[in-house]
């Protein structure tokens, strides 16, 4: 398998490390949304990474319909969400979160960086999102004693929180303090840790 795009996306990151904690052998090309767009085209129209090419050829694009492939390689207890409800939806709800925080804080990021007639509103009602959802992740992280947010085995939840949260802090470092978020610095610097997050690791690139 090849996976396409730079780890600095939490949405490619996650893809890799799920590859890694699975022990799928696998090709990285870093290829940029900006840099590389002719060689994305083909493989996503919507130019967007990350893209998985399988081994007979075909391209998975967006990385939840990734994660639920490779989870059907695995065997159920080996699987990083739950097969099984309500602790799919549970797990669901959380990873769902992290990558909707993300997608707000790449739009805020282009907002702010990228236009010159910046939107204070628009500003507004997206660190207003930001905020309710490190919100939630917080107070519902902190509920839980537990090594992991749903036990003592990472699952793909941990994996969504960590890379949201630093691409967050990369991407925007002055948006947020996550001294005011206790719980979750804690649990991302302890999967950052983690072999697997140290090998499928790549500072924030801004766009060019």
């Amino acid at each position: 398998m090849i996976l396409i795009g730079q780890y600095d996306s939490s949405f490619v990151r996650r893809v890799g490390i799920a590859l890694t904690l699975y022990d799928l052998p696998f090709e990285h090309r870093p290829w940029s949304v900006f840099r590389d767009i002719e060689k994305i085209r083909p493989l996503n129209p919507l130019i967007r990474v990350p893209v998985l090419i399988l081994d007979d050829g075909d391209a998975l694009i967006e990385s939840h319909a990734i994660l639920d492939y490779l989870d059907c390689l695995m065997p159920e207890g080996k699987r990083l969400f739950p097969a099984r409800q309500p602790e799919r939806r549970h797990a669901l709800k959380i990873a769902s979160l992290a990558t909707g925080l993300v997608d707000k804080a790449a739009t805020l990021f282009y907002e702010i960086r990228l236009h010159q007639q910046v939107s204070e509103e628009y500003v507004a009602r997206s660190r207003s999102q930001i905020a309710g959802a490190l919100g939630v992740l917080e107070a519902e992280r902190a509920e839980r004693q537990s090594a992991y947010w749903f036990g003592e085995n990472l699952g793909h939840a941990d994996i969504a929180v960590a890379c949201a949260l630093r691409h967050f802090n990369e991407a925007l470092p002055e948006m947020v303090s996550m001294t005011a978020y206790p719980a979750l610095e804690a649990h991302c610097r302890n999967l950052e840790a983690l072999p697997a997050f140290l090998k499928v690791s790549q500072p924030f690139v801004l766009p060019a």
